[in-house]
């Protein structure tokens, strides 16, 4: 993905701290006091410009959504929505998602979204993918016993990968689609990026996974 400079991205984050919390690692283990309800949370690594969380939250307003995104100026384009909408369960961050297990503790997050992440194909930067291992245990370290991670990418390559590493690491594969546009899967909330690529007629894969729960 290219991204265009937006040298007032950082200053309008700093504007809208209700919005993008600053500091998220002071609601490890209450986030449930930032949302004032009980209710499950679930998240998006690379909420990009925030069109998916957005209908989210939406659609389902008994569930608390947070968007995580690394790049100031792209998760300015999903604050604009949130501004616009003012939905009061979402909320965004802008952080990396290695520090996933600084700022949610065990069993915080219920179902984590991974939405057209980078495939990074090369070999070399395999560690990198947001479904390789270790990747796959920070998860664990923050999900509810059997939660889930629901994954969507334009990318065989990526999708073959993810499914051998769910797999590999002992998650149940409950739903596979190949083609997930004509496959009559009901629900659906396309990102920008899913609209693009199947408006070029590329297949769009999907898959949810679900950890096993611990003997």
């Amino acid at each position: 993905m290219r991204l265009r400079n937006k040298p007032w991205a950082k200053e309008k984050i700093a504007a809208y701290p209700q919005y993008i919390i600053p500091q998220p690692e002071q609601y490890k283990g209450r986030w449930h006091e930032l949302f004032s309800n009980d209710r499950p949370i679930h998240i998006e690594i690379g909420t990009g410009k925030g069109r998916f969380i957005t209908e989210m939250a939406k659609m389902h307003p008994h569930i608390n959504y947070i968007g995580i995104e690394l790049y100031e100026s792209v998760i300015v384009c999903a604050l604009d929505k949130l501004i616009d909408h003012d939905l009061p369960n979402l909320r965004l961050l802008n952080v990396n998602a290695k520090e996933l297990t600084n700022i949610f503790a065990k069993g915080e997050v219920e179902r984590i979204y991974l939405n057209f992440s980078d495939p990074w194909p090369k070999k070399r930067h395999e560690k990198r993918r947001l479904t390789y291992r270790t990747f796959l245990e920070l998860y664990e370290n923050i999900l509810v016993d059997e939660g889930e991670i629901h994954f969507k990418t334009d990318n065989r390559e990526l999708f073959e990968y993810s499914l051998v590493s769910f797999s590999q690491y002992g998650l149940v594969l409950q739903y596979v689609s190949l083609d997930l546009h004509r496959s009559g899967f009901e629900g659906n909330v396309m990102t920008e990026y899913e609209q693009k690529f199947s408006e070029k007629g590329n297949p769009i894969y999907r898959c949810e996974a679900k950890y096993r729960k611990p003997m």
